[in-house]
């Protein structure tokens, strides 16, 4: 099978880190997103070294218990969907990956059957 590259040139932020918290990739919205902080010379760190102590303690949490978390945050006029959830590597729990994107204040929601 081909490489592709899908996720760099997405309108999403995407964040992967180890299971340490080291950060493995950054795609170009995600470093966009980050630039004010170093942008991509960001990987390579630690995600401890860029998140408050209760932010840290919930990426922990979503490694300990492999669980996603899933929430909607608003900032500068902007309303994002943040989703952060455990990635494996044959089976083994490999890390966290984070998707942030931008989403409408309003939109449709449909009940499919």
């Amino acid at each position: 099978m081909n490489h592709i590259n899908w996720a760099e040139e997405l309108g999403v932020a995407v964040t992967v880190s180890d299971n340490e918290g080291k950060i493995l990739y950054m795609n170009r919205k995600s470093a966009s997103v980050f630039s004010s902080y170093g942008g991509s010379k960001l990987e390579g760190r630690n995600l401890k070294e860029c998140h408050k102590p209760d932010s840290w303690k919930k990426i922990l949490s979503i490694m300990r218990h492999q669980k996603p978390n899933c929430y909607t945050i608003e900032k500068e006029g902007i309303k994002k969907l943040i989703y952060q959830a455990p990635w494996y590597e044959s089976g083994n729990l490999a890390g966290v990956v984070e998707l942030s994107m931008e989403i409408p204040f309003v939109m449709d929601h449909f009940i499919r059957k």
